[in-house]
Parts: structure tokens; C-alpha cells; sequence
């Protein structure tokens, strides 16, 4: 508990007095856009950074609890496709005027659900591109411009973005991943800070270990 208050992820204004950083669930309103309880941008809306989301590609932005997406995050979804198996790539039945039927769903470069895991920190103005797939606990540089999946404790730039480092070695990851920490009980995650954000690697590798026992 802090200043008398018990985290709530209904809450929309999680800093008292301050507009700019939202948690993100309780502010939806396209059933298309899931989120998990807890993780916020830094903006007062959410749903303008997820472009070219239409029902009838049938796709969903899925994201996961504890993220934290700063200012100027898009999220691209697969209605920004354009058909690239044809001789040109214009849109011609989106306008009017023009006697075109909408191409098929086949003919389309439709990549499905893009899909973010717990705990991802996506950095200033990144762009993820549909379909993506990022881990558990991924970090997105900012301006990345992540087109291919992203694995889990993986810290990924540029443009296009490409993994540069594992965050920890593989035997961290896969504990982490058991421990889902993100899944615990609100009490047990406070209880769980002293580890959740201890530079003593060793030491969480420890806690963790035992904990999974």
C-alpha cells in the first residue's frame, strides 16, 4: 500500500494529478484491443495508437499485464496492407468511383494477431508491425520498427528492429517464465518488489529457484 492506496487496475490515472499516463485496460472500448490489468503508455488515449485495426480483417492488438509503452507507440494491424500479389499495389476498391471488388483474403499479406507479452517495455515512437509476436519481458528500443517476433528477455533495435542481446542467460529466462510473476496476486507481487527489482542477479536466481521448489 502506498499514500493509503492499493494498486487498482481499473484505475485510469495511476500518478494523482497527472493525465499523461494511463493504464490501458480500463479506458478500452474496441473489443478487437486486449490488454492485461496494469500495463500503461505514457499518452491520455491508447486506442489512436493502434492504427488500421478494421472488423473485417478480423484481427486483434493482444497485450499482456505490467507493459510499459511510452509516447508515440503505434501499433500498424493488417488493414495497412496493401495486396502485393498483383501488378499494382493501389487500393482502387477502398475508393470511390472506382468499379473494383475487394480482393480476396488470400491475396492478401494478412499476418493475424499481433501479439505482446507481460512485462515488455516498448521504448519512444517504436512501431510494431502486424502480426508481431514479442515476449515476456522484451525490450523495444525507441524508433525500432519491429516486423518479425521478438523473443522473450530480448532487447531488440533499430530499423528494422533486430535482437542485440539476451537480457539473461537461459536458465534466468526459463525461471522467470515458470514464475510468472505478472500472474500473482497483487499481495504477493508487493510482497515479491525486493526481488522483482534487485540488481543481485544471483540472488533472484536464488529466490527464484526456491520459490518454484
Amino acid at each position: 500500500m502506498k499514500d493509503g492506496k492499493n494498486p487498482d487496475p481499473n484505475t485510469i490515472h495511476p500518478i494523482a494529478g497527472y493525465e499523461n499516463e494511463i493504464y490501458v485496460k480500463p479506458t478500452l472500448k474496441n473489443p478487437n484491443i486486449i490488454v492485461g490489468d496494469f500495463t500503461y503508455i505514457a499518452d491520455s488515449d491508447f486506442e489512436s495508437h493502434v492504427t488500421h485495426l478494421y472488423d473485417w480483417n478480423g484481427d486483434r492488438l493482444v497485450i499482456g499485464k505490467f507493459c510499459q509503452i511510452a509516447a508515440g507507440v503505434e501499433f500498424v494491424m493488417n488493414g495497412a496492407n496493401h495486396q502485393m500479389n498483383a501488378v499494382t499495389t493501389f487500393p482502387f476498391y477502398t475508393l470511390e468511383g472506382w468499379n473494383a471488388p475487394p480482393p480476396a483474403k488470400s491475396d492478401l499479406p494478412l499476418k493475424g494477431d499481433t501479439v505482446i507479452g507481460n512485462d515488455v517495455w516498448i521504448g519512444q515512437s517504436a512501431v510494431i508491425l502486424p502480426g508481431v509476436h514479442i515476449g515476456d519481458g522484451a525490450i523495444i528500443g525507441a524508433n525500432a520498427v519491429v516486423g518479425s517476433d521478438i523473443p522473450p528477455y530480448t532487447v531488440a533495435v533499430g530499423n528494422p528492429a533486430r535482437a542485440i542481446r539476451k537480457r539473461f542467460d537461459e536458465e534466468m529466462i526459463s525461471l522467470l517464465e515458470k514464475f510468472a510473476w505478472w500472474d500473482k496476486p497483487i499481495e504477493e507481487i508487493n510482497a515479491l518488489i525486493p526481488i522483482l527489482t534487485s540488481g543481485d542477479l544471483e540472488n533472484v536466481r536464488t529466490e527464484l529457484k526456491k520459490r518454484l521448489m
